[in-house]
């Protein structure tokens, strides 16, 4: 079940329109933020009846480059008066990302000799837990990889498809630390030896824990913990004390 280009447009069209404050909200920064990103070019948008909106998948491939491009990120923009006003909003965001690893897995134990390898391995081994189609799932993983690699250089990657969602309201993670490190087209042209696969349950979720990934794959403590091959429950441990002291995505 192939995607082809007219198919993926439509889903672009069903994704797009988000508004400053949907973005401000994904992202866990103000909308002065949002704002001034936009005055200066920093983030893809368009006019709508002379309002800013924003496509679903330019945000998502967005989020996907900052760490590539070395352009300023979410964790360097620091406004402590900003971080006061979105900290109210974080509520049950706040350990999104712990209840995504808690409800997925971590894998260590793999020994794959490819990209499509690695990801088939993967999908049946938490197909029965995600109760989904093994098969299917792969076609749409390789399909995204086909369209843009989901690397994020420095040997990580975040495998991800938004034709398909998890049914209910939690979301899950699953983290693959294979025996030996993949290619995976990075722009950097290392190999990739951390995964998150992201399975959400709609595309706001899917955005906020994107742009969660995006912020722990800059800290150094918590890779060379990931490439040290935790056990679940160590890593669920770290996991959740480094949620607790984020403030918010732009610190």
């Amino acid at each position: 079940m192939a995607i082809n280009d007219k198919r993926w447009k439509l889903v672009e069209a069903k994704a797009m329109d988000l508004k400053i404050k949907d973005v401000s909200e994904l992202l866990n920064v103000s909308e002065t933020t949002i704002r001034r990103w936009l005055s200066e070019g920093r983030i893809p948008a368009y006019r709508l009846n002379h309002q800013y909106r924003f496509s679903r998948i330019e945000i998502e491939n967005w989020m996907l480059t900052l760490k590539v491009n070395n352009k300023p990120s979410l964790k360097s923009v620091k406004e402590k008066k900003e971080s006061s006003d979105v900290s109210s909003k974080k509520g049950s965001q706040q350990f999104s990302f712990y209840r995504a690893v808690h409800r997925g897995d971590v894998i260590t134990d793999i020994d794959a000799s490819s990209k499509e390898d690695l990801i088939a391995q993967t999908m049946q081994r938490v197909a029965q837990k995600l109760n989904f189609d093994p098969d299917v799932v792969t076609e749409l993983l390789m399909d995204r990889e086909k369209m843009m690699p989901t690397a994020l250089n420095s040997g990580i990657a975040v495998p991800h498809t938004r034709e398909f969602t998890l049914k209910g309201s939690i979301d899950a993670i699953v983290i693959v630390l294979p025996s030996k490190p993949i290619d995976w087209g990075a722009l950097d042209g290392k190999p990739v030896d951390v995964l998150f696969f992201l399975f959400s349950s709609n595309d706001k979720r899917h955005l906020h824990l994107l742009a969660k990934i995006a912020h722990l794959s800059s800290n150094e403590e918590a890779i060379e913990l990931l490439q040290s091959k935790p056990e679940k429950g160590e890593l669920l441990s770290y996991l959740k004390k480094w949620e607790s002291t984020v403030q918010n995505l732009s610190e």
